[in-house]
């Protein structure tokens, strides 16, 4: 039986996901049989920039604001509230990041675009906590009425100051960026030999140490910050406790509406904090726009993710990385990865095969041989597949790893203060 000093034991797994987990040593054996299998198909194909440094260090860019919008997301749902409304809350730190940055620095305009965003989840908890309106209602109003309330704004705010317009800011100070001294060359320079394997990982780990921004370091760190307090403290144990069973954890002396709030708050400001990196890193100014679906895709990342904190980021990181392909050699780079997706079903087949799942195992055959027919008779691919392709991987990414997730028991739910008493 739970007891109300269980709520003060940070070990108690309230939000565990069912199921067998990945130990990390299986983890990094996959990570590192993914990177050879890219490896032969670069060799095999020549498509030398799908790991080089200049390719992982965009895709880096490109994760961050998915990263931080999916941990918006899981902020809020671990607490039990769906949070649709991300896209917006974007949309709003992106406003808000840039109109303070091109008037008073970029670091001001970092915080008031978490103010931002933390505003959009405020309005999305008041809505969804005090008055119980449906959460995806909710989230998609909040979407539309950032749209609108920015685009209002814009001209405003903007027009009338060098360099600005109805749909754009004047630019924005740079937050600066940093390279690691000896390391960063050396990692480019072995990156470009070419070696199998070798040179993949150069790639990779050049593409995390160089012109890299003092946000982007942040923002990496708030992925184990987020873990540490969720699953290893009271007050993360409480905050789950209120997505598992509000009304057990109100019966043990938790003020459910308090952790709700402060944990869609909270989710706001991480979502305002990656359109900020839109708005004053991807790009010096605000442009109508520029969130481009992001937040859909970081909740994407999140359910991918398993609500978890690491799976998250390794989806982030798979989003950013297909979406790095529309500025860097695209045609070329995606068609080299039709290869890679053949060889990944086939893999795939297999693997069913043993498992003695054969009418699945015999279908991704089929799709994995359809993939390369397509490789091996094209040399390239139209630009539309290649501005598809990050929306592409988002569904078969989510259609792949459906029947292993499971989301907070009571997210979602609608939640009376008092119905624990």
């Amino acid at each position: 039986m739970t007891t109300a000093t269980d709520l003060n034991q940070p070990t108690l797994e309230h939000g565990a996901p069912a199921g067998r987990r990945i130990s990390l040593p299986v983890l990094l054996l996959i990570i590192a049989g993914a990177l050879a299998l890219t490896s032969i198909v670069r060799l095999i194909t020549g498509a030398n920039g799908i790991t080089n440094v200049s390719q992982m260090s965009t895709a880096l860019q490109l994760a961050v604001p998915i990263g931080l919008a999916g941990l918006g997301g899981l902020w809020a749902e671990r607490a039990g509230v769906i949070n649709i409304g991300l896209e917006g809350m974007l949309i709003l730190g992106t406003w808000f990041g840039a109109w303070a940055g091109f008037q008073w620095g970029p670091w001001t305009g970092v915080l008031m675009g978490i103010v931002g965003g933390a505003l959009g989840g405020l309005l999305h908890a008041i809505v969804t906590i005090t008055f119980n309106v449906n959460h995806i209602v909710s989230g998609v109003a909040i979407n539309i009425l950032a749209l609108g309330a920015t685009r209002y704004l814009a001209p405003l705010a903007f027009e009338g100051h060098q360099g600005g317009s109805a749909k754009q800011s004047p630019p924005v100070d740079s937050l600066g960026h940093f390279s690691v001294p000896g390391l960063s060359s050396g990692l480019e320079k072995l990156n470009d030999q070419h070696w199998f394997f070798v040179s993949d990982i150069a790639g990779l780990l050049g593409g995390l140490v160089t012109d890299v921004s003092w946000l982007t370091l942040i923002a990496v760190g708030l992925i184990p910050a987020s873990w540490y307090i969720l699953w290893r403290t009271p007050f993360g144990l409480r905050l789950r406790s209120c997505g598992e069973n509000p009304i057990a954890a109100e019966s043990l002396g938790v003020n459910v509406y308090k952790y709700k709030y402060l944990a869609v708050i909270i989710s706001g400001g991480l979502a305002g904090l990656g359109g900020v990196f839109l708005s004053i890193v991807a790009n010096p100014f605000y442009l109508e726009g520029q969130t481009s679906g992001r937040g859909y895709i970081g909740l994407a990342a999140m359910i991918f993710g398993n609500w978890m904190p690491g799976g998250l980021a390794i989806g982030a990181g798979l989003f950013g990385y297909t979406d790095s392909l529309n500025l860097r050699g695209g045609s070329a780079n995606v068609h080299a990865l039709l290869l890679l997706g053949a060889l990944l079903l086939v893999a795939g087949a297999i693997w069913l095969a043993i498992r003695k799942k054969y009418v699945k195992a015999a279908i991704t055959v089929v799709i994995g041989a359809l993939v390369f027919a397509w490789y091996a008779t094209t040399d390239d691919v139209p630009n539309q597949v290649v501005s598809a392709t990050p929306y592409v991987v988002t569904l078969v990414v989510l259609a792949l790893s459906a029947q292993r997730l499971r989301m907070p028991k009571a997210n979602g739910m609608q939640y009376r203060k008092g119905q624990g008493k």
